[in-house]
C-alpha cells in the first residue's frame, strides 16, 4: 500500500494558482526528488505534505493503516531560531560581535530542547550526533554556524522526532563538495532504516539513492509524469538553458557614477580572528582595484568571517592591520563610508528584513546600505530601482512582500539591491543559491559584463565552479581558518 497518495492537490495564493491538480503516489521503498524551474511550487508542495499549506484535494499518509498518525517532518532551506531572550530579533552583524552573539543558544542547548519534546530520542541523539558529525559543534552558538553545520543540525533535530516521512527543501544548497557527498551518504543510511525521503533538489544535485523524480512546470502542474530516476537522469544529461538580457540597459546603469580612485580594495597583514576558538589564522591578502577573486573553502573554514572584515561588519577589524580602499580601519573612516563602495549579498541576508517589506523597498535600501528603507527616495532613484529590477527580470514582483517570494525570486531581489548603487566592489557570497539553471546563466552573464566593461572589483564565493563568472582570474582558498595555496 502507498506511503503517500496525493489526489488533485491544488494550492492558490492571492488569486494565483501555485499548484494545479497534482496527483501521484509513493510506494514503500521509494525515495523521491521534486524538481522544476524557480517559482514552480516545489517548496509549496513540501509544505502542503507537511500540513502547513491550505489546499484542495486529498493527501493520505500510510494508507495501510490510516488510523495510525505517522509523523511528517519538514526541514526548510533556511534555519529559524530564537535567542535567549525568546525573540527572533537578530541583526546581521550579530554573529561577528562576540558579546551580542552570546544571546543565541548553543547547539547542545538546542538539541536538549529538541529531546525535551521527545524523551524517547535521548538514545537516538548519540547515534545521530556521530552519524552527522555534530558533537564538535555542541559549544557553538547557533548564529555562528556555517550553512553546512546548520543544515546537519536541522536534519538531526528532524530525525529525533522519528518521522515516517522526512521532507527536505534543497538540503545540498550552500554545502561544499565533501559535505554534499557526506550528507548524501548519511541520508542513504537514513532511508535504509525505513524513513521515506522526499526532497526538493536541483538538476545538478540528484542523489544516488533517489528512485523516482517528479517534475513541476512554472504553472504548478506536471511538466512530465513521475518517472524512475535512471530514466530522468538520462533524459536530462544534455539539457541546457538559454538566456538573454538588455545590454544597452546594463550599459546605461553602470555608467556615470564615479568614486574616489584607489589602488587596493583590500590589504590584510597577519590577520587573526578568534572567538571561542581561532576562526582566521594569520591571513595575508591583497586585492587590487579591478581584480576579480573567487573565495573558496569548506563549510566552517572562515569565509564568512573574512568577508565580514571586508564589508565592515566585524568589530575585530580594528584589532588587526586591515586596509580597505587604501585606508586603514580605525583611522577615521566609518563603516558607512566603506559600505558606500560595496554591493553585498549573503545566503541569509533576507532573514533580517521585516516581513512586511516589499521588494521595491528592499532594492531601494541598497542605496543607503540599510536592512530596510527608512527614508524617502526621489523620482530619479525610483526610476533607477525599477530599471535594475527590469534587467534581472523581477520588475513584476516589486510590490510583493519579500517573504512571499520563492527562494530564487528573493535571491534576485537581493542581487538587485547589491547592484543598485553601481559600487566599485561587489562582494557576492553564494549569489546563485536557489537560482535555476537559466537564472544562474543570466546572472553570470550580467556580472561578467558589469565587471569587465565597468572595471569592477569582485569577491565571489561559491562551492560550484560552474557558477563562477569567466571574469574571475584570481583565487584564494581557506581551510581551518588558514590560507592555502
Amino acid at each position: 500500500m502507498a506511503v503517500l497518495r496525493a489526489e488533485g492537490l491544488t494550492v492558490k495564493q492571492n488569486g494565483q494558482t501555485i499548484l494545479n491538480n497534482i496527483s501521484f503516489r509513493i510506494e514503500p521503498g521509494e525515495q523521491w526528488a521534486i524538481t522544476g524551474p524557480s517559482g514552480s511550487g516545489k517548496t509549496t508542495l513540501l509544505k502542503t505534505f507537511a500540513g502547513r499549506q491550505f489546499h484542495t484535494g486529498h493527501i493520505t499518509i500510510h494508507e495501510d493503516n490510516p488510523a495510525v498518525k505517522k509523523k511528517v517532518v519538514l526541514v526548510e532551506q533556511q534555519h529559524h531560531f530564537k535567542n535567549l531572550s525568546n525573540t527572533s530579533n537578530f541583526y546581521y552583524q550579530q554573529r561577528f560581535n562576540s558579546q551580542d552573539a552570546e544571546d543565541a543558544i548553543t547547539v547542545e542547548e538546542d538539541l536538549r530542547n529538541a529531546i525535551a519534546k521527545n524523551k524517547a530520542a535521548t538514545e537516538d541523539l548519540t547515534e545521530l550526533a556521530e552519524l552527522f558529525d555534530i558533537k564538535k559543534l555542541y559549544t557553538e552558538r547557533l548564529i555562528q554556524l556555517s550553512n553546512g553545520e546548520n543544515k546537519r543540525l536541522q536534519i538531526v533535530k528532524a530525525l529525533l522526532l522519528n518521522p515516517a516521512l522526512l521532507l527536505l527543501d534543497n538540503p545540498f544548497t550552500g554545502l561544499d563538495v565533501k559535505s554534499r557527498q557526506r550528507l548524501e551518504e548519511v541520508l542513504d543510511k537514513v532511508g535504509k532504516k525505513g524513513i521515506h525521503i522526499i526532497m526538493v533538489t536541483s538538476v545538478a544535485h540528484m542523489p544516488f539513492f533517489i528512485t523516482n523524480v517528479f517534475s513541476l512546470s512554472t504553472t504548478g502542474s506536471y511538466s512530465t509524469s513521475a518517472i524512475k530516476a535512471s530514466e530522468w537522469n538520462e533524459a536530462h544529461e544534455k539539457s541546457s538553458s538559454a538566456f538573454s538580457f538588455d545590454h544597452q540597459l546594463l550599459k546605461e546603469l553602470t555608467s556615470g557614477k564615479k568614486y574616489p580612485s584607489f589602488e587596493y580594495v583590500v590589504r590584510m597583514k597577519n590577520v587573526n580572528i578568534q572567538y571561542d576558538h581561532k576562526i582566521l589564522d594569520n591571513i595575508n591578502w591583497e586585492v587590487r582595484n579591478g581584480e576579480r577573486w573567487a573565495l573558496s573553502g569548506p563549510n566552517g573554514s572562515g569565509k564568512s568571517t573574512l568577508l565580514s572584515l571586508v564589508n565592515a561588519d566585524n568589530p575585530q577589524a580594528y584589532a588587526n592591520e586591515i586596509y580597505l580602499f587604501d585606508k586603514r580601519r580605525g583611522t577615521g573612516e566609518s563603516i558607512w563610508d566603506i559600505k558606500k563602495k560595496t554591493g553585498f549579498v549573503s545566503p541569509e541576508l533576507h532573514l533580517y528584513f521585516e516581513k512586511g517589506t516589499n521588494c521595491f523597498d528592499v532594492v531601494a535600501s541598497g542605496l543607503f546600505d540599510t536592512i530596510g528603507l527608512f527614508r524617502k527616495i526621489n523620482e530619479q532613484q525610483s526610476s533607477l530601482i525599477i530599471k535594475w529590477m527590469q534587467l534581472l527580470k523581477i520588475e513584476h514582483v516589486r510590490r510583493k512582500f519579500l517573504n512571499q517570494l520563492s527562494n530564487s525570486e528573493q535571491r534576485l531581489v537581493l542581487l538587485a539591491r547589491a547592484l543598485v548603487k553601481n559600487p566599485p566592489l561587489l562582494i557576492l557570497d553564494e549569489p546563485c543559491q536557489g537560482l535555476d539553471d537559466e537564472q544562474t546563466a543570466l546572472f553570470k552573464a550580467i556580472i561578467n559584463e558589469i565587471c569587465i566593461t565597468g572595471d569592477k572589483s569582485l569577491i565571489y564565493v561559491s562551492h560550484y565552479t560552474n557558477e563562477i563568472p569567466d571574469c574571475v582570474t584570481k583565487f584564494i582558498r581557506l581551510e581551518n581558518g588558514k590560507r592555502v595555496e
